[in-house]
């Protein structure tokens, strides 16, 4: 006979495989919101180098007084980042708020693989208290709409985005957009990311070629 601990624990494993099933995407597509805003909030992680430049580009074609406001996520350290994205606001005009967000990275450029889960459970804490705990303690709010494009640390912003959705509280839609360099296949985090999106769009047809979840809408930056 099993013991009542066993027991338990599997029933609330079981549960919870259920309610992560429960809580994936099933379109492909953003269904319109009921009651359409005329205006949504926008966030959006900048990921250093080209994947900045990426982010942005995307950013830079959308109506700065619909999408508002907006926050951009930033690696810890990232100031380059930070100023290009102060230099979008400049540049279009914009009127509207914006945030800045520091995160620590989930993983440094040659660090060694033992210290990888205490910096992603750095990173993790970090993303939670944004999506979970400051909605709450500050005036800072939720985004409508979440963009991701490719660093590492974006697995770990969206895992904190389905804890969110898990206990059932306010949540962003994700939208992954695959970088323009990933031609004849997807990154590590787009592989991992692809099953938690919303909306998983890639800029290059070939990558759907052996199926699953994915739009290709061209070049997009």
């Amino acid at each position: 006979m099993l013991h009542p601990l066993y027991t338990a624990m599997a029933l609330g494993v079981t549960l919870a495989a259920l309610r992560i099933y429960l809580i994936l995407p099933r379109a492909k597509t953003i269904p319109p919101p009921p009651g359409r805003a005329s205006s949504r909030s926008l966030a959006v992680f900048l990921g250093s180098g080209g994947h900045t430049s990426e982010a942005l580009a995307l950013l830079s074609g959308l109506d700065f007084h619909r999408y508002t406001p907006r926050t951009y996520y930033i690696s810890d350290g990232d100031h380059l980042s930070a100023r290009k994205a102060m230099d979008l606001e400049d540049f279009k005009g914009s009127v509207s708020s914006f945030s800045l967000r520091m995160v620590p990275r989930a993983r440094r450029v040659h660090q060694h693989l033992l210290t990888v889960p205490l910096s992603a459970m750095r990173s993790f804490c970090a993303c939670t208290y944004y999506m979970m705990v400051a909605p709450f303690t500050s005036r800072a709010d939720v985004a409508d709409v979440l963009i991701l494009n490719g660093p590492g640390t974006c697995c770990v912003l969206g895992l904190a985005v389905y804890v969110n959705k898990f206990f059932g509280l306010r949540c962003p839609r994700i939208i992954y957009v695959e970088s323009f360099a990933r031609v004849e296949g997807l990154s590590l985090t787009g592989k991992i990311l692809r099953p938690f999106t919303d909306r998983f769009i890639v800029q290059w047809p070939q990558i759907l070629r052996e199926g699953g979840r994915g739009e290709c809408c061209g070049c997009l930056v």
